[in-house]
């Protein structure tokens, strides 16, 4: 494979033929490399890429992989996998051959996302390495199935982290007044904290809110989009799965506080959004409201889990409506994520069992 030295400008450069996916003969050329070595691992990358070899460089082959998934994953999907990639996966994996990435480099590269510390002596969260790792295993899977790689060396590398939290976080009814007692009503912040409490909504279909969402006349709230912030740029999309298409009702006191906001805001239109304020003001407020209310701090998302427990705290625990009401795409997924927080039911189906038989007149002995 060879490559040629430009005397002009003393850079090494290649230059060679492919065949492209039509089956026409092309020339390519790159110029601009320091080293011979360079140059031919370029081209032999670049060859490899095209046919489909895994003697690919990880680097090239993550090019391929997010070019396919892109036509098949929601544009949000792409970004939040191509952000974990580029920051966290490829600067280990990069310049390796993906034929060539052993179980051991897998362990290696898991073992640095354990001993991970922040500049505040924080580590990653055990659920947020599990993530990372499923996104490795994923890429690596895709490299099985379409590109020849004999084994995925994820498999015999293990698992690391955790699908769960050890402990979901939530504000009780009780803390949640201690909280919103902090902020001033009915500002924009307290209005949004109301929101996603008493609705359960996700961050973003709050903040994609707009006027024509809101029907007072029925107290319901249309959930159809969700905000997210790419490049520094807000974009709306559709909501995360098509079950998050929904209809949330909201009881009258809510309605009536979310009235007294909207009419405050000047020359509100129909599409104009109602929250139009980023999650950095809001973690800010969060934050500064649950320490003035002595109150422990959890996310934003965690809000989410709150509404759930509080559901539960009134008496509502049929899990068909719950999840219908959080937009899940299966009431599996509801029972996965906050089967925990119901009281034991099993407990209850016997006790109702024996009250029922202690009852009946027709004993079986």
């Amino acid at each position: 494979m060879p490559a040629y030295l430009d005397k002009n400008t003393g850079k090494w450069f290649c230059k060679f033929y492919y065949t492209d996916y039509t089956g026409d003969k092309r020339q390519k050329k790159k110029r601009g490399f320091d080293r011979k070595k360079d140059a031919q691992d370029w081209e032999r990358d670049f060859l490899s890429k095209h046919a489909g070899d895994p003697n690919m460089r990880f680097g090239s082959f993550s090019e391929l992989y997010f070019e396919d998934m892109k036509h098949r994953l929601k544009e949000s999907t792409i970004y939040t996998k191509k952000n974990m990639f580029d920051n966290k996966i490829l600067p280990y994996f990069k310049n390796m051959r993906i034929n060539e990435i052993k179980p051991t480099d897998i362990r290696r590269w898991q073992n640095s996302l354990s001993e991970y510390k922040d500049k505040n002596g924080n580590p990653y969260k055990p659920t947020y390495i599990k993530e990372l790792n499923d996104q490795m295993v994923a890429v690596m899977n895709y490299a099985v199935s379409f590109y020849d790689l004999k084994e995925n060396p994820c498999n015999k590398a293990g698992k690391v982290g955790k699908s769960k939290a050890d402990e979901m976080e939530f504000w009780t009814c009780t803390e949640f007044n201690s909280f919103i007692r902090q902020l001033k009503c009915p500002s924009g912040g307290w209005m949004a904290f109301m929101i996603l409490y008493y609705t359960g909504m996700r961050i973003g279909e709050m903040m994609a809110l707009t006027l024509s969402d809101i029907d007072f006349k029925h107290n319901t709230i249309k959930i159809s989009k969700t905000l997210h912030r790419r490049n520094k740029k807000d974009v709306i999309t559709p909501p995360k799965t098509p079950k998050s298409n929904r209809i949330i009702s909201i009881p009258p006191f809510l309605a009536d506080y979310l009235r007294a906001y909207i009419t405050k805001i000047y020359k509100l239109q129909p599409s104009d959004r109602i929250f139009p304020f980023t999650r950095g003001k809001l973690r800010y407020d969060m934050s500064q409201g649950s320490s003035k209310a002595g109150v422990k701090e959890i996310r934003l998302h965690d809000l989410r889990h709150s509404h759930v427990a509080y559901l539960i705290e009134i008496g509502i625990e049929n899990i068909f409506l719950i999840s219908e009401r959080l937009g899940h795409d299966s009431v599996q997924t509801t029972l996965n994520t906050y089967g925990h927080l119901y009281p034991d039911k099993q407990n209850v189906i016997s006790t109702k069992m024996q009250k029922q038989y202690q009852n009946s007149t027709d004993k079986n002995y």
